[in-house]
């Protein structure tokens, strides 16, 4: 996207007052960004993916994770903020070659409308209309959709994804909001609401667990607890997050811990020992299915306690 491309959409969409903004700008790589801050909090987000990039509430620190050495580059994912898995989770189930997570994540959204509202909250919405695509992802989705996803920056961050089907049959979606959350160590950091759930454990070959008790971090964590629709808590010793989701019953936990986050190599020194990556999806027993000229939404909302 061209300087003259930004210099539209700040025309089309910007925000400005004696004490909040919204401005677009190039960012990393040639891809376009937009700063938003307002008296309650400040964000970034990456137009490629619609993704979250930073989330600052006023008073205190970076409530999101982003690795050190995040490339930003067209067409590829980036390593932190919160990528937006759409329209499958993971694998794909039929055709491996196909991008983990889909392809949401790495295309390029519009902005569909901004708004300064009267909490005084900013808010943002993206679109992403899946019949304007090129044939490589035709290929992979060939189905007339659009998704659109709303961006609400305050005391409060709040997300909602929702996928319209334009089409003449049913789809079926998986889609996650994958957000990595900062801590201060995640060795002392505690999540609380997934106690007696089951949980699929990815790195005991997707074995089917029950949370005994509140969940802490002692080794490497991929998993996929089931019927979740209950707050979550994250206490890192420090601070305490509330999760609030609707139209999920599926919760996904991720640390990579340090073998598999070395040979990852984009977290950073150390990184996984401020990361913890809590996700409201749509995933494994939770897909969804959504009939011709219908919708549905995958909301959540983050407050500090």
């Amino acid at each position: 996207m061209n300087a003259f491309s930004i210099e539209k959409l700040n025309d089309s969409f910007s925000l400005k007052g004696e004490d909040y903004g919204l401005i677009f700008r190039s960012g990393e790589g040639g891809i376009p960004m937009v700063d938003i801050h307002n008296q309650q909090a400040s964000a970034a987000v990456s137009l490629q993916g619609s993704h979250v990039l930073s989330w600052v509430p006023v008073a205190n620190d970076e409530m999101i994770w982003l690795s050190e050495k995040a490339r930003f580059a067209h067409g590829k994912s980036i390593r932190g903020g919160i990528p937006i898995c759409w329209p499958w989770f993971g694998a794909h189930v039929s055709n491996t070659g196909y991008p983990a997570h889909g392809f949401a994540r790495t295309s390029l959204w519009q902005v569909a409308d901004t708004q300064l509202l009267a909490s005084g909250e900013t808010k943002i919405t993206f679109r992403l209309n899946t019949r304007e695509f090129d044939d490589a992802i035709r290929v992979m989705w060939p189905l007339a959709t659009v998704v659109e996803f709303c961006l609400t920056v305050g005391h409060t961050l709040t997300m909602s994804l929702t996928t319209y089907n334009y089409s003449d049959e049913a789809i079926t979606i998986g889609q996650a909001l994958h957000t990595y959350f900062s801590v201060n160590d995640i060795r002392r950091t505690v999540v609380y609401g997934l106690e007696n759930r089951e949980y699929l454990d990815k790195t005991d070959g997707f074995m089917r667990k029950t949370q005994d008790g509140p969940v802490i971090f002692d080794g490497e964590v991929d998993r996929v607890y089931l019927q979740t629709v209950d707050d979550i808590i994250i206490d890192d010793g420090g601070r305490k997050v509330r999760i609030k989701k609707q139209g999920s019953e599926s919760t996904v936990l991720w640390n990579p811990w340090l073998e598999l986050a070395e040979r990852m190599g984009d977290l950073g020194e150390d990184g996984y020992l401020k990361m913890l990556c809590v996700e409201s999806a749509n995933a494994a027993e939770d897909i969804v299915r959504i009939a011709a000229g219908d919708n549905y939404t995958l909301s959540v909302s983050y407050a500090i306690e």
